[in-house]
């Protein structure tokens, strides 16, 4: 299978790869740290790049986490794939950034310290805002150095979102990669203006954002499946050989083309009746909100049918707030027996022989 580009070709021409004026050599692994504007308090800062080169010329593919500095899986994520013994045998270039937003992480905030969504300030600026400057950094030092990326996220702070990615699946390649990552559920998500997917489609980088799992929470089964996913898109670029051991055969992920939010229709407390992954009925009640004060009960019901792709994780809401994700499919059945077996391979308990994982799962 060849994946390679004009742009990948014209970077195989040159044998150099020099990120913050370092280059780094083939068959080599380094670790990187780009300097960032101190905190105030005159503490220095840097942003960790960890970059694998092998022996041959390849693709270069960036993976980077905690672009909202609260979003912790992608961390994890990254940490065991440095561990990949597989790395050994690399053909092309892997940079893998596991926390983008070091500001937000100090503070548990998916944001800047000026409020600023850094997922919304590509293609940055060097002389603009703090999160203008970080965008900048990453945009000239790793996404334009590389011919592919894939950007991991979870939910919001209290939402959890089930293993998904979401991409541009209207071009071929991205679609194919999206396709090889292994999970049952794509989106067909827009550009959103300011978005490292914007500006990384604008250079003509195919781009995959994997979304799974909370907000300052670890998640196994979400950190698993990004690990095997990203494995999975490196083999199909032949960055890394393929798998000796038998792979267990999955159907064809299912494209949701759209999807919506449901809201609370009244503050209170809210129960949820289905859960991550449930499929849903137009007109069904898939939660319920209790009035503490007067006793009202009110439901929440689906306004179309679907798998819930995200949802609301506590219980005090007010009236308007989002509470389910759901995303429209054709054959909701189908994808809901996918989304389950999905879950159970995914679970510790499950032995994988797919791709190296000795690690004691998160508990």
């Amino acid at each position: 299978m060849h994946l390679v580009r004009g742009r990948v070709a014209k970077a195989n021409m040159r044998d150099s790869f020099v990120i913050g004026d370092q280059s780094i050599p083939r068959r080599s692994r380094t670790l990187i740290e780009l300097p960032l504007p101190p905190l105030y308090t005159h503490t220095p800062l840097s942003l960790p790049v960890h970059v694998f080169r092998g022996a041959k010329d390849g693709p270069r593919l960036f993976v980077c986490a905690a672009m909202h500095g609260d979003e912790l899986n992608g961390m994890e994520i990254i940490r065991r794939l440095l561990k990949q013994p597989a790395l050994k045998r690399l053909r092309g270039t892997l940079v893998a950034v596991p926390i983008v937003n070091v500001y937000g992480l100090l503070h548990h905030s998916r944001y800047l310290p000026d409020r600023r969504d850094l997922n919304r300030s590509f293609p940055g600026s060097e002389k603009g805002s703090l999160a203008a400057r970080l965008a900048h950094l990453l945009m000239t030092e790793i996404v334009d150095k590389c011919t592919h990326g894939i950007d991991l996220h979870t939910g919001a702070i209290h939402r959890s979102n089930l293993p998904q990615i979401r991409a541009n699946l209207d071009d071929e390649e991205t679609a194919m990669l999206a396709t090889e990552f292994g999970v049952p559920v794509l989106l067909n998500s827009n550009l959103r203006d300011g978005s490292l997917r914007e500006a990384a489609a604008q250079h003509g980088i195919p781009m995959l954002l994997y979304e799974a799992g909370e907000a300052l929470r670890f998640d196994e089964v979400a950190i698993r499946a990004g690990v095997k996913g990203i494995i999975n898109v490196m083999r199909a670029m032949e960055m890394l050989p393929a798998s000796r051991a038998k792979r267990k055969k999955h159907r064809d992920p299912f494209i949701a083309r759209s999807s919506t939010w449901i809201r609370a229709s009244a503050s209170g407390l809210f129960r949820k009746v289905c859960s991550l992954g449930s499929r849903v009925k137009r007109g069904e009640v898939i939660g319920l909100i209790d009035d503490p004060f007067g006793g009202s009960e009110f439901e929440v019901v689906s306004t179309a049918s679907g798998i819930i792709i995200g949802c609301a994780e506590i219980p005090l809401v007010h009236e308007g707030e989002a509470l389910f994700h759901i995303a429209r499919f054709e054959d909701v059945k189908g994808v809901a027996g996918q989304v389950e077996t999905f879950q159970s391979y995914h679970t510790p308990e499950e032995e994988l022989t797919a791709f190296h994982d000795e690690e004691p799962p998160i508990v």
